[in-house]
């Protein structure tokens, strides 16, 4: 049970980043930013190819860098060629399919059998012993989520922010919506390719596959931790992310372990979770609806 906990600790850490990249497409920009599937699988591909060849630690800032140039051309398509912002990450998404595939040797998978990553070298300081890989991917979520609350706060992430809330206010104020929207994809999708990057050396692997449904985990993992934490600040965003992935990733374990619902169905639950949790405000207005009518119609019944 010890082991189950430290490996959902250790992947909530890791998945954390799609979400703390989400939360800056989805809650801050207001943009559904589709690309996050191929920008996760272009990390890890990136990462697990150089790690390869010998350069663990170059693999992360490269897969980060590939990971904004997905996202640059995300923002291209949107800001420059008027595709609406859906179609862009779809667009951008099925290209990456190729591009993933040409960063691993035109192969659907790749390995790091004997390889050092940056997890083996990490575990050879004998830091933590057990808790080793949790303190790594803990340490880089936390200083991504540091580095994104600080970028926030200067006056080009508070641009970003207002573009978000009103585009058209700050184009009245000589800021241009779409340097903000592009630098914010970019960043958004550096932290989806900095997760791909961790994952593909913690887990040693890279697949073609290894994407699907990123998007749909991130977004759950936001939610329950809004849900929990809930909204305000960019700490406060920041914190919530990072909560509700790891405990997305624990009741996703325990699942696993006590075996409540089949491994297949996990998927599907995942799916109708989020769509619950983004229509709540709808049902919550719709509940208070119905329930003032039924006061009125009581009302009406005790008059007569």
């Amino acid at each position: 049970m010890l082991y189950v906990a430290q490996t959902a600790l250790e992947l909530g850490f890791q998945y954390a980043l799609v979400a703390m990249a989400l939360f800056l497409s989805y809650r801050v920009l207001d943009i559904a930013d589709l690309t996050t599937d191929g920008c996760f699988v272009l990390g890890c591909a990136v990462s697990v190819t150089l790690t390869a060849a010998g350069h663990p630690f170059l693999a992360i800032p490269a897969a980060m860098l590939a990971g904004a140039c997905a996202g640059f051309v995300t923002a291209f398509l949107q800001t420059k060629l008027g595709v609406p912002s859906i179609l862009a990450g779809i667009v951008t998404n099925t290209g990456l399919y190729t591009v993933n595939l040409m960063a691993m040797g035109w192969k659907a998978n790749q390995s790091l059998l004997k390889q050092d990553t940056i997890f083996t070298l990490f575990r050879a300081t004998g830091i933590g012993g057990d808790w080793n890989p949790i303190l790594l991917s803990g340490g880089i979520t936390v200083l991504a989520g540091v580095l994104l609350v600080a970028f926030l706060g200067t006056r080009l992430g508070l641009s970003i922010r207002a573009t978000g809330d009103n585009r058209d206010m700050v184009r009245s104020s000589s800021i241009n919506p779409n340097f903000t929207i592009t630098i914010g994809l970019c960043v958004a999708n550096a932290l989806t390719g900095l997760s791909g990057a961790v994952v593909g050396q913690a887990q040693k692997t890279a697949d073609i596959n290894s994407g699907t449904g990123i998007v749909v985990i991130g977004l759950a993992c936001l939610i329950i931790g809004e849900t929990i934490v809930g909204r305000g600040a960019m700490f406060r965003g920041a914190i919530a992310v990072v909560a509700g992935s790891i405990l997305y990733r624990l009741v996703y374990a325990l699942v696993l372990y006590t075996k409540v619902v089949p491994v297949d169905c996990l998927k599907l639950v995942t799916a109708l979770v989020v769509a619950l949790a983004i229509a709540a405000p709808s049902i919550r207005q719709w509940w208070a609806f119905q329930t003032r009518k039924r006061r009125a119609l009581a009302g009406r019944k005790g008059e007569k």
